[in-house]
Formats: structure tokens, sequence, C-alpha cells
């Protein structure tokens, strides 16, 4: 397994170099400044859109614009901000904070960009059925001699997609905040557990993917809003329980930005501190990444500036405010300083800081959120998987994706952390590359269509 992570993280490690953080970045910057900033001035019509006030039934798509957010959050929200978070301050120090904030800042405009395309550019499958996503948008809207870049991000995303870290951190919670400190198994029975539990969890998810997009968009619907409203209620419990520390955590979090963090050994110096702050805040909100662009790309509209309007807001929900506010928990506890290079830890990170504040009850609640959140990604992530694999081989192939997608969740639980994260990160780095080529090259569109949209004497708002 040691084998195993060094030579993942030294792939993930080459992947999230400079190149592709000026694609990321740059090319978020690129959207920003291109774009004269239109979509950070109209939140308020987004908010309108979300509300379901533009709704249509008979329009294209099967899920609603509020469904398409909440399946598109259900794969960002959760792990990412609960163990992700966790994961790249022990490992990189609190300064990552501040290339995460980079990355959220610059996404809104990358959102916007790449799931209005996800709507203007959406395509049939080999079934005649409406389909969006990077590989629709390529072949669409770029033309037949890009095909390859389409096949190359499917390929990516069958890695990208995995629900590897999802059960990973939910197995890892359940043990080590919750079984083992009181003494429910012993350390012998650790692997056992492991094996059990993932084969338990795959038969839940089963019963919802097994439904198709209809079913996990109706859940991710109901539970995501929910558990993120418990989990920011615990998280202000705890930093005002903490109040006094806020201030200090977040001049750490500057304090180390402007030092470099050079004490980080882990994560290399200032250049694996910016790498891992980008390549955790790209994992988080996935702005430019292409999953968003699957779950938008089924959203029930004609009007494709309409759905990147509201995805644009998911980096805002997602790492600006919900990852800044785990960062706090565990900066004010003061947690994330006991492990570090080779002893990092996720989620079971978070427990701690959660039970240092919250007594008892911390582990309980984190393991509440915990499997809510995995599960709800988990849902979500099979639904990108099989889209990636139908669009290689046929569209009425792709439920075979279940069952494999079933198989890895058991995998997933008995595997170590770090070879799940730098496993994911390489996909998420190289499915970043077609998706941002593609939304640059096509950016011209996106702006064509937007002052359409918003003409003043449009009738469409």
């Amino acid at each position: 397994m040691k084998a195993i992570e060094s030579f993942l993280q030294s792939v993930s490690n080459f992947l999230w170099g400079i190149p592709l953080i000026i694609l990321l970045v740059g090319g978020g910057l690129f959207f920003l400044f291109y774009s004269r900033a239109l979509p950070y001035r109209h939140f308020g019509h987004a908010i309108d859109i979300l509300r379901g006030k533009h709704d249509r039934s008979s329009d294209p798509g099967d899920i609603s614009h509020f469904q398409a957010l909440s399946a598109a959050l259900s794969g960002t929200l959760g792990m990412g901000n609960i163990a992700g978070v966790a994961f790249a301050v022990s490992y990189g120090g609190p300064s990552t904070v501040v290339w995460m904030w980079v990355t959220a800042l610059v996404g809104v405009a990358t959102k916007f960009f790449t799931c209005s395309l996800a709507i203007m550019y959406r395509g049939e499958d080999s079934k005649g059925n409406i389909q969006g996503g990077p590989m629709y948008v390529i072949r669409e809207g770029l033309g037949r001699r890009w095909m390859p870049l389409a096949i190359f991000f499917c390929l990516a995303g069958l890695i990208g997609t995995l629900p590897v870290f999802q059960i990973n951190q939910l197995t890892e919670t359940m043990r080590d905040a919750i079984l083992l400190p009181y003494n429910v198994i012993g350390e012998d029975q650790v692997t056992l557990f492991n094996f059990w539990f993932g084969l338990g969890i795959a038969a839940l998810v089963a019963y919802v993917i097994f439904g198709g997009v209809r079913r996990v968009g109706y859940y991710a619907a109901r539970l995501v809003p929910t558990m993120v409203v418990a989990y920011l209620l615990c998280v202000i419990a705890i930093l005002a329980v903490n109040a006094s520390q806020i201030l200090p955590a977040l001049g750490t979090i500057f304090t180390h930005a402007l030092q470099a963090d050079l004490s980080s050994v882990a994560a290399g110096g200032l250049m694996g501190v910016l790498i891992t702050g980008i390549r955790q805040g790209a994992f988080s909100n996935e702005a430019g990444i292409g999953t968003e662009v699957m779950a938008h790309g089924a959203a029930r509209t004609k009007e494709p500036i309409r759905e990147g309007l509201v995805a644009m807001m998911g980096p805002v929900v997602d790492t600006l405010i919900v990852c800044t506010l785990t960062a706090l928990v565990l900066l004010t506890t003061g947690v994330w300083s006991k492990e570090s290079g080779d002893n990092v830890s996720g989620a079971a990170l978070t427990a701690e800081a959660f039970a240092q504040s919250l007594g008892a009850a911390g582990p309980w609640i984190i393991m509440v959120l915990v499997t809510v959140f995995s599960m709800s990604t988990m849902f979500t992530f099979w639904y990108y998987g099989a889209k990636c694999l139908g669009f290689l081989i046929g569209a009425e192939h792709q439920g075979w994706y279940r069952y494999i997608y079933i198989v890895l969740i058991v995998v997933g639980a008995v595997i170590s952390l770090k070879a799940v994260v730098f496993l994911i990160t390489t996909g998420y780095a190289l499915m970043a590359i077609p998706t941002m080529i593609a939304s640059l090259l096509l950016a011209p569109k996106v702006m064509d269509a937007a002052q359409r949209y918003f003409e003043p004497s449009t009738s469409r708002r």
C-alpha cells in the first residue's frame, strides 16, 4: 500500500503542476475579465431561477434547476468540506485555505461558462436521449474532429468519479470516531469491519442508483439542503464556543501564507502548499473539472445562461462559506497541528474537533453528517461515471457501470486515505484539461448568448 500511495502521489503532484494551475486559475481569471464580471452582477436573478420562478415543465431535461444544483452540490458539499479540508490543512498547513479561496473566486466565472455550455451544447446519446457534459460540449460545439478530446475526458471521468474517497471517509469516521473509542470493535477486527461496512453501504447506494437520475435528483434535493444547514449550525456553535480564537485563526491562515508555509515539509514548501490548496479547492467545488457540467446538463431548461447563473453559486456555497468554516473549526480547536506529514487524517480529524467543543455528541453528529454527505455524493458520482461509459461504448451498455461502481464502493472501504485522495485528484487533473480547453474555445458563444439574454427587451427573464 505504501508503494501504491507513493506512486499515486507522484502522479497527482506531477499533473497538478504549474501548467494545470495556469489552465484552471488563469482560465478562471480570463472568464472573469472577458465577461466583465457579468455573472458576479446577477446573483439576485440566479436566486430567482433557483426558487423555480423560471421553471417550465415542457422544457427539455430531466431535473429542475434546484435539483440540478442540489445534485451538483451533493457531489461537492460534504466529504470535500469535512474530510478534504481536514486533509489539506493537516497536510499542507493553514495557508492552503488562501488558495482554496482563489479557486472559488475565479470558479464562479468558470462555472458560469462551463455550465452555460452544458445546456447550449447538449447532444443525443446512442439511444437518442438528450445528454449534457464536457464530452457533448466538445462533440457538438467544437465538432467531430475534436472527438479524441471528448474520449479523453470520459476516460479521465471514469477515474475521477470513483466512489472510493466517499466510502473510505465514511468507513474511517464510523471506525475511528465511534467504534474504536467505544470498544465496539478491536484493532484486530478493523479490516473485517471495513469490508462488511463497505458491503452494507454498497447495498444502500445500489437501491438509489438503480432508480436512475430522477431518483438521484429527488434524494439530493431533500438530503443536501437539510444536511448543509445542520452542518453549518454545528460549525457556528463550535465557533461560538471558540470565539476568542477566530481572529487568531484567520491570522494564522495569512501568516502562514506570507511565510510561504516552508515548515510544511509534507506538502513541499510554497509550491507544494499552493498545489495542495488549489487541488483541494478544485476537488471541493469542481469548477472547471467537468463533473458539474454533467449535473447541470441534465437541468430542465432551454436557456443556457439560466443554468450558468445557477451553477455559479456552487463555489460560493461550497468553498467560500462551508470550507472556510470547516477550516476555522480545525484551526480554532487546534486539532489541525496534531497530524502532519505521513500521519494525516480526513473526517476523523474533523470529528475530533467536534468532540472537543461539543463533547461526546460531537463524533455522533459528524457520523450522521458524513453518512448523508458521502452517500449523496456516491449517488451523484454514479451518474457521472455512467454517462462517461455510455459515451464511450453506447448508452445501451452504460447500465453495466452500476455493477462496477457497487464493487468499487467495497474496495474503497478497505484501502488507505492517501491512496484514494491521490487517485481521485489524478482523475480530476485529467478531467480539467479537456473541460477547460473546450470552455475557453467556446467562451465567445457564451457571451453572445448572455448579451441576448440580458437585453432589456428580452421577455425570457
